[in-house]
């Protein structure tokens, strides 16, 4: 299982502390591979893309526009936190519905 987010964010710890046999992959040091990326698009579409960030918050109306592929490519901190591969299935977050649904036994 791999927890792709950010090693400073308080959600994407959480996740990694409940999840004792997961990885926490860094996005700003590795970048989510874009097969991954294009599956989580398809599943989760826009929702994908944190327009609460500051990065989104900070960014021209302009570059907005771009495919969220893209917009992550370059940003990697605009994806939403934590999302979690577990074996192909893909989890977006961190809220009680993905927690029940990785942390039971």
């Amino acid at each position: 299982m791999i927890i792709y987010g950010l090693k400073n964010c308080d959600t994407c710890r959480k996740a990694a502390k409940a999840l004792p046999d997961a990885t926490l992959q860094d996005v700003r040091e590795a970048p989510v591979p874009g097969d991954t990326l294009a599956a989580a698009l398809a599943q989760f579409g826009a929702a994908l893309v944190n327009t609460r960030s500051t990065t989104w918050r900070n960014m021209p109306e302009g570059e907005r526009a771009h495919a969220p592929l893209d917009l992550i490519g370059r940003h990697p901190a605009l994806m939403k936190r934590p999302l979690i591969d577990a074996g192909g299935t893909y989890y977006l977050g961190w809220g009680k519905d993905v927690q029940a649904a990785l942390t039971r036994a």
